[in-house]
């Protein structure tokens, strides 16, 4: 999904996972917060997750004492359940539709093409808030990473990828990105694409996508930027599958809250240079 500058869009809120869900709620604090005025009803989408009723209700807690008037738990575990028209009207009343952590691929398969993902879109269009955390994160791409363990990332075909649910282009995301030493993933990804700027999330840690395609990073954790659009060489396209990767020339930068990186133009925007992007949108 490309979103023009001028529409309406909302707002788009990737988590590396881990998020404080007891405690200060930094980063689920500042999602709620874009919320639309007069909408604070949250919806959150447990599809993801192989126990959703575990992680619901500790997401209905948070939104709660955050000040959500209501929070919306659906596990939808089958298609049928992604074409319920109940479900699909708390979406629309929801002015946040948050995705639980755990497999990228369990949601996509479940949500893709369904009427609940259509009502999701037309959420984020009409000014609502997505977020979502870990998996819910890294599916909300165009392209998303679902497989590859750090060990044997950069062997050719060793990271998995298919289509994610297509809130954003141009972008790859990871999670759990520092924590689970997950460098060498998107590595690999820009070796095989050059053209995507890969985005890894830290635990407790988030980028804010705006509309002018600007990230901005939030929490007490690190969002590492892997750009490798100036890749000098790769002998990615000459290799067997299984064979080690070469690369040469990945430029890489460590975003902390307030810090942003502007997607289309590859360049870092410290806390001074990323208010002065806001404002030239604005």
């Amino acid at each position: 999904m490309t979103t023009d500058p001028d529409d309406n869009y909302g707002t788009l809120i990737a988590i590396g996972g881990a998020e404080d869900r007891e405690q200060e709620l930094e980063v689920l604090s500042k999602v709620f917060s874009f919320a639309p005025e007069g909408s604070d009803e949250v919806t959150v989408i447990a599809t993801a997750s192989g126990v959703p009723e575990e992680i619901l209700p500790v997401y209905e807690e948070a939104f709660g004492r955050i000040g959500a008037s209501k929070v919306h738990c659906l596990s939808v575990r089958e298609r049928n359940d992604a074409a319920d028209p109940e479900s699909i009207e708390l979406i629309r009343r929801s002015g946040v539709v948050f995705f639980t952590g755990g497999d990228q691929l369990r949601l996509t398969n479940v949500l893709g093409g369904s009427p609940m993902l259509k009502a999701i879109r037309s959420h984020y269009a009409n000014g609502g808030v997505i977020a979502g955390t870990s998996a819910g994160a890294v599916a909300q791409s165009t392209t998303m990473i679902y497989n590859g363990g750090a060990a044997d990332a950069l062997h050719k075909g060793a990271v998995k990828m298919s289509s994610g649910l297509g809130f954003v282009e141009g972008i790859i995301i990871d999670s759990h990105f520092l924590e689970r030493g997950r460098f060498t993933r998107l590595m690999e990804v820009g070796a095989t694409n050059p053209e995507y700027l890969g985005v890894g999330l830290g635990e407790d840690a988030a980028v804010i996508i705006h509309r002018n395609r600007v990230l901005e990073a939030i929490g007490t954790g690190h969002v590492i930027i892997v750009d490798t659009r100036d890749l000098a060489s790769s002998n990615i396209a000459e290799l067997a599958m299984g064979e080690a990767v070469a690369i040469e020339n990945v430029v890489m930068h460590a975003l902390i809250s307030g810090h942003g990186f502007d997607i289309d133009e590859r360049r870092y925007l410290d806390p001074e240079a990323l208010q002065t992007k806001m404002r030239e949108f604005e």
